[in-house]
């Protein structure tokens, strides 16, 4: 079980997305009003909390939203969970689609630190059933479908 700490959206990709401590996940689709929605594999970004926090441990000054990531969660290590792994989260149930991504090294997270856990810790999922999520929300690993 896990606690959502953050749920971010940016209005365009290739930026930095900011928390807005809740949004509507739309089923098939993604959070509206962020720019990563649509009907693909890539409808929303996890990161682990913990992740991050070693990250900024060794010097990383980054914020939520910073590495594009739409939730991040506490408690819950995603990069060791399989594609099809599903997520519930009050009445929203995401399916893990993707393990990781390719990073652009024109990226200020890389620029700056000279790697990015985003390609190794992120992963991405579609939304199976929608609804609200908020900051403080518990999360939890329901299966794999």
């Amino acid at each position: 079980m896990g606690t959502v700490t953050a749920v971010c959206t940016s209005p365009a990709k290739g930026t930095q997305k900011t928390n807005v401590n809740e949004a509507l996940f739309i089923e098939d689709y993604g959070i509206q009003g962020d720019a990563h929605a649509g009907k693909w594999h890539r409808q929303v970004s996890l990161l682990s909390y913990d992740k991050i926090e070693a990250f900024r441990a060794r010097g990383a000054e980054v914020t939520d939203g910073a590495f594009g990531e739409n939730l991040v969660v506490q408690g819950i290590d995603f990069s060791t969970l399989p594609v099809g792994t599903r997520l519930s989260c009050g009445d929203v149930v995401l399916e893990i689609t993707q393990i990781g991504k390719e990073c652009h090294h024109g990226c200020q997270i890389f620029q700056k630190m000279g790697e990015c856990i985003m390609p190794r810790e992120g992963v991405f999922a579609k939304v199976v059933r929608g609804g609200i999520i908020r900051t403080g929300d518990e999360m939890q690993v329901v299966g794999n479908e």
